[in-house]
């Protein structure tokens, strides 16, 4: 079974999943990242594939990647630097990205190189789901590797139905219709489409993005969803590269009191 499937199955709330971009704040930062987010008790584990135009992403995560970029960062850089890494990692790993990078490297040989190597499943926001379904299931499906997709405040109902029936692991709701970023809880309004995507009743789980930086928004989508993730505060409480196992305790133990 998909190291996604067996957490949804024996975890059903307050689910943490961390993002940060592979390369930074150094190329060799992706391992401990890892190794330490796991040691702090993360669920799951989005490792960004840095990208020169990340149209999702906020200010935060989009000096990240140019910062990773920088420092050399490559896909292939980032698959070497994981070929050992379920030598010590249990908890499921996915990669996020662009599809351009995907393309770029081919399709099949992204998918049967990352199965190689452990990665669990992709996040490609660019990847309509018509396009997957047309022409890419087959490869994903061949080497096990599960695609999520993305829903919105503005997704219509018979579109996020049809998002849940090609869903193999889980869905990621984005909190809002804006980029990526930190905010300070959630409004009426956001709650109101929490409440909305949980009376769905959707065979995934939903996990829910974007704007989660403490333990007070944690604990907001929690009540109406699987859990929460957290990628710019994240990244942002990394950026001294000296002490990164000591950022990543100090910023898990913020997030840490509503878990179970």
């Amino acid at each position: 079974m998909n190291r996604i499937n067996q957490l949804f199955k024996n975890k059903k709330n307050n689910i943490l999943s961390i993002y940060f971009t592979a390369g930074y704040p150094n190329l060799n930062s992706i391992v401990p990242i890892i190794e330490n987010l796991e040691k702090q008790g993360v669920d799951l584990i989005e490792i960004g594939i840095p990208f020169s135009d990340p149209l999702a992403d906020g200010t935060v995560i989009q000096q990240s990647s140019s910062k990773a970029l920088e420092n050399g960062t490559t896909l292939k850089k980032i698959i070497s630097e994981l070929k050992n890494i379920r030598k010590t990692i249990n908890i499921p790993l996915i990669f996020m990205g662009y599809f351009n990078t995907v393309l770029s490297y081919g399709v099949e040989n992204f998918c049967k190189d990352i199965s190689a190597i452990g990665i669990n499943g992709v996040i490609l926001p660019d990847l309509p789901i018509e396009v997957y379904e047309e022409e890419y299931i087959d490869v994903f499906e061949k080497y096990n590797i599960i695609p999520v997709f993305l829903v919105s405040p503005n997704t219509p109902e018979a579109r996020i139905k049809k998002t849940d029936e090609l869903s193999k692991g889980f869905i990621y709701a984005v909190s809002t219709a804006s980029t990526t970023g930190i905010q300070k809880g959630f409004d009426k309004e956001n709650e109101e489409y929490f409440k909305r995507l949980h009376n769905m009743k959707l065979s995934s789980p939903i996990m829910i993005g974007f704007g989660i930086s403490d333990s007070v928004s944690f604990n907001q989508v929690c009540k109406y969803t699987a859990g929460g993730i957290i990628g710019s505060a994240f990244v942002k409480s990394i950026n001294n590269k000296n002490n990164i196992e000591k950022d990543i305790k100090t910023f898990i133990e913020k997030i840490k009191p509503t878990m179970q």
